[in-house]
């Protein structure tokens, strides 16, 4: 099956070199898209290693398997989401992977079809579901839900500013018809915040903030992650790419936290912190770590890693992307 667009994975040489797949190696791919990384994780652990490839896009999947043909009988392909990792991993005797990789945000089968509705830049139905056999629309949410809820969203999930004035001006729109179609929503918030200033389109917050809020993908990633580090072997290497600030704080998180770093708040009393052993007089993590209990099961391979400027210009989507490694103990 020809996919009828470029398909160009972001970061595709450095998450291969991070990730360091060998011939016996057990894999796990947990977003796999349409099979870009997964192919290079096959073509560089033969003539034995095998991969396990996740995700919730049925379209994006079949894509994925012509793909991987030429490795299929060392792949595995599920329709399922990451936060279900740890048991398609023991189902599929990839329980001790050698390493696991997530590569976050829209795929260009997504935004290439506008029949989807992740993109504002055609007009099409207000879906944006990577699964579209389940779960909420985003033309649920911008229609049932009430006012400050909907600026909530847009908030927490978009970072966007003007969150209540746009709330507001959907609210309003409403209550004349309903909103079903990416470009109504997306003349709504133009006309919210008062035409199209700079190069960022005006509705690009607002449309991120509905597909994370549809898809509940910051809810699902520290599942998804966490459970990959259950399932690595020692040795084992995570590497993550993620496409916005709020989806590189939880994975920074994790691994600090992983890495055996307290986040006991500084201002609490130390003898309250769960992890700490004895006493002492500042909570364990302004001491770096002195006295505390917890566990490292991970370690930071290197700081986060962009695209350059080639890679950039090849693929503008790959503009905003952060890769973090890390390493099972």
């Amino acid at each position: 099956m020809q996919a009828p667009y470029e398909h160009i994975p972001v970061l595709y040489t450095p998450a291969l070199e991070a990730l360091q797949p060998h011939a016996g190696g057990r894999y796990v791919d947990a977003t796999v898209g349409l099979g870009g990384h997964a192919a290079g994780i096959l073509e560089r652990s033969g003539p034995d290693g095998r991969l396990l490839g996740l995700d919730l896009d049925a379209q994006a999947l079949e894509i994925a398997r012509a793909r991987l043909a030429p490795w299929e009988p060392r792949t595995v392909l599920v329709h399922a989401g990451y936060n279900t990792l740890a048991a398609q991993a023991d189902a599929h005797g990839f329980a001790a992977a050698q390493g696991v990789l997530f590569d976050l945000g829209v795929s260009s089968l997504q935004l290439g079809r506008p029949t989807r509705g992740f993109s504002f830049l055609e007009d099409a139905p207000l879906d944006m579901r990577f699964d579209p056999t389940a779960g909420l629309t985003a033309a649920d949410l911008v229609n049932d839900l009430d006012e400050a809820a909907l600026a909530d969203i847009l908030w927490r999930f978009g970072e966007e500013r003007a969150s209540r004035r746009i709330a507001r001006r959907i609210a309003q729109a409403r209550t004349q018809s309903p909103i079903t179609r990416t470009a109504q929503l997306a003349a709504l918030v133009e006309q919210a915040l008062g035409g199209r200033r700079g190069h960022l389109h005006p509705a690009t917050r607002t449309f991120q903030a509905l597909r994370i809020a549809v898809n509940h993908e910051l809810e699902r990633l520290p599942e998804g992650l966490a459970q990959a580090v259950e399932i690595l072997a020692p040795g084992g290497r995570l590497v993550v790419i993620s496409f916005h600030s709020l989806e590189d704080r939880i994975v920074k998180t994790l691994i600090q936290q992983e890495e055996g770093r307290c986040d006991w708040p500084a201002r609490m009393p130390a003898a309250a912190c769960p992890h700490l052993s004895g006493t002492a007089s500042r909570p364990c993590r302004a001491q770096a770590g002195a006295g505390c209990t917890r566990p490292a099961r991970l370690q930071a391979a290197g700081k986060s890693i962009q695209p350059g400027p080639d890679e950039i210009a090849a693929n503008p989507r790959a503009r905003s992307a952060r890769m973090r490694v890390a390493v099972r103990l």
